[in-house]
């Protein structure tokens, strides 16, 4: 293609297209000059004064000049795309953060006579190096620089406010904002952040830049101070999280977390970080466009790249800790239930045989924390284990099962808790416990985790551990205003101080008899733990339900009918059903007809922990067999 077919396509004279090519072309019309270049480009039109080497001849080359191309790939890729669609070619450079290795790049650029250069410097005196590209008449436009004020740059801040924003719009007031030092991208982040904050009229402190570098940014998670995070870099994020994995933290149960994602290598599913992706594809595209206007002299007024920040996922978002309904606190045993399946039950002077036998976590209070955590509660149990390796099964059982176990703690001095249970055929079961760690349940073990109670709405409590610990526990129950459930097991007596911070009361027959042996009849036992201090009394009665009385409804509740295969777990199956549909905002007596359908559910498998129903398949059944106990 020469120069004169050139301009007979375009319809101009010769000099017109070469004073267009050679940028000598001050009083053409823009429209005339637009037309040229087009046609130039398409086919890729070398006037002979770029082989004479004038320095003033469009290449239609541009040059790339990145700081440090690093994660840059999607920025890379939208400049290539809008430069292949304006018929541009890039030649791209990194200066890897060294000013030596920048200056020698601008050296190549300038030899190459490319007609613009997209220039991330290195740092602010980088800038002097600029009247290379002046005396060569090479157009620049810089990216993130902080000296020149027509510098372009994505908005940081505003994705700084935008994630602070949606925290605060969950209700979180208690923020903080993962950083790394000597980051421009933190630094914009941060700003974006302090100006939400202002804006919504959260007072900001220092300790709510949290710069990854220090040992110390974690500390206030501990005591769920920030509630929520954003951070400026995904890969700081992945820290984080590790960080919460040790302290046994919950995302977002426990902390709310948003991050800024770079570009698709990033685009992972693991683990489930609420992100807002950075737009380098988009930013790569719009600056390399401005590049273009600049070099064939359609420049408009400098405006600053604008693009929107959404969500990607809110898998990592809640509402702040403090702000969740009702959460259940368990105290109790904790052990290793060892389970034997005999035809009949041992009786003195017999021997009983079976190869039939499990050995798995359980307890009252594992029990029922694990039944609260399957039908959808928060849930912290406080508990004592041994050193041993049956412990390494608690902790696994409890963390599968999501209940918190930051109060479960281990006695370097004693062996976990076993239970050892025969199981009859038809169901029935003869238990004894050797209470190894849980003798050693003491009430500074739940002072000690007393912020468990803060936010709670129920506290169950068994009497498979001391005494004292149980009735420390109920105090501090009540003191955050927390209803107590209180499962008597293996008790001839109960300390009146205790009695009287029971609000609900869950004894079987067998129970309620030693506990009130001169009363004949339920109803009046009932009436007797009442007048002892519980506000509610429900007395299981295995296969024949319960009986309940409260002050809004006293009568016999039926069990569920399923085929009994272990009843072990009855009653431990019955509490957390309770306590999670108290805390749903059932009634008491609606709770308790849902709460017999998941005992019922238990004793029809072998176990408990494996037995416990979720809420999903119990509602599903309950929907099917009596729907309108689910409706509020």
């Amino acid at each position: 293609m020469t120069i004169k077919e050139i301009a007979q396509l375009a319809g101009v004279s010769i000099s017109t297209v070469s004073k267009i090519v050679n940028s000598k072309d001050k009083n053409i019309s823009p429209e005339t000059r637009d037309r040229v270049l087009k046609i130039v480009k398409d086919y890729h039109y070398t006037p002979y004064s770029t082989v004479k080497n004038n320095p003033e001849a469009k290449t239609f080359i541009l040059g790339v000049l990145l700081k440090s191309i690093g994660k840059t790939s999607q920025l890379i890729n939208g400049i290539i795309s809008a430069a292949q669609k304006s018929g541009y070619s890039i030649l791209i450079y990194d200066s890897t953060d060294s000013p030596e290795n920048e200056l020698k790049n601008i050296t190549s650029l300038c030899k190459n006579h490319v007609d613009g250069v997209i220039w991330e410097p290195v740092n602010g005196d980088s800038l002097g190096d600029r009247h290379y590209f002046e005396e060569q008449g090479i157009e620049v436009c810089y990216v993130n620089s902080r000296e020149d004020p027509l510098s372009y740059s994505i908005d940081y801040s505003g994705m700084g406010y935008a994630a602070a924003e949606i925290l605060i719009q969950y209700g979180h007031t208690k923020l903080g904002c993962l950083t790394k030092q000597n980051s421009l991208r933190s630094e914009m982040v941060l700003e974006g952040f302090k100006k939400c904050l202002f804006d919504h009229s959260i007072s900001y402190n220092s300790s709510m830049n949290l710069p990854l570098e220090s040992e110390d940014w974690y500390n206030g998670i501990l005591t769920h101070t920030p509630t929520g995070i954003i951070s400026t870099h995904y890969a700081s994020a992945l820290v984080l999280l590790e960080h919460l994995s040790k302290l046994r933290f919950h995302v977002p149960l426990d902390l709310s977390l948003i991050s800024l994602r770079d570009d698709a290598r990033e685009n992972i599913a693991f683990p489930g970080i609420s992100s807002i992706r950075i737009p380098y594809y988009e930013f790569g595209c719009f600056i390399c466009s401005r590049l273009i206007e600049k070099c064939e002299k359609r420049e408009e007024e400098f405006s600053p790249f604008h693009a929107d920040f959404p969500l990607e996922n809110t898998q990592s978002i809640d509402l702040p800790f403090a702000s969740h309904g009702k959460k259940i606190v368990v105290v109790g045993s904790v052990n290793i239930d060892v389970t034997l399946n005999v035809d009949e039950l041992p009786q003195p002077g017999r021997t009983v045989s079976t190869s039939r036998h499990s050995v798995i976590p359980g307890g009252k209070g594992a029990n029922q924390a694990v039944g609260v955590a399957k039908l959808g509660n928060e849930v912290s149990l406080i508990g004592k284990v041994g050193s041993d390796y049956d412990s390494n099964l608690i902790y696994t059982c409890m963390e599968e099962n999501q209940v918190d176990v930051q109060g479960l703690k281990r006695d370097a001095h004693m062996d976990t808790g076993k239970a050892y249970i025969h199981v009859q055929n038809d169901g029935e079961s003869m238990i004894t416990i050797l209470t190894g760690a849980n003798e050693n349940l003491e009430p500074a073990d739940i002072t000690s985790y007393e912020k468990a109670f803060e936010h709670s709405g129920y506290c169950l409590l068994q009497t498979e551990v001391p005494e004292t610990a149980i009735e420390t526990a109920a105090r501090l129950a009540k003191k955050y205003g927390a209803e107590n459930i209180l499962k008597p097991a293996a008790m001839k007596s109960i300390r009146p101080s205790l009695m009287k911070l029971i609000d609900i009361f869950v004894p079987n027959r067998k129970e309620a008899e030693l506990l009130c042996p001169d009363i004949a009849d339920v109803e009046g036992k009932a009436v007797e733990f009442m007048r002892q201090g519980a506000k509610t009394v429900i007395i299981t009665l295995g296969h024949s339900g319960c009986y309940l009385k409260d002050a809004s409804f006293q009568g016999y509740l039926p069990a569920s009918p399923f085929p009994p295969v272990d009843t072990t777990g009855a009653a431990d199956a019955f509490i957390a059903a309770l306590a999670a549909y108290l805390s749903f905002g059932y009634s008491m007596e609606t709770s308790a007809r849902i709460a017999a359908y998941a005992a019922g559910f238990c004793v029809s498998r072998q176990g408990v922990i494996p037995a416990l129903i979720d809420r999903n398949s119990l509602e599903t059944y309950i929907n099917r067999i009596e729907p309108e106990l689910l409706k509020m």
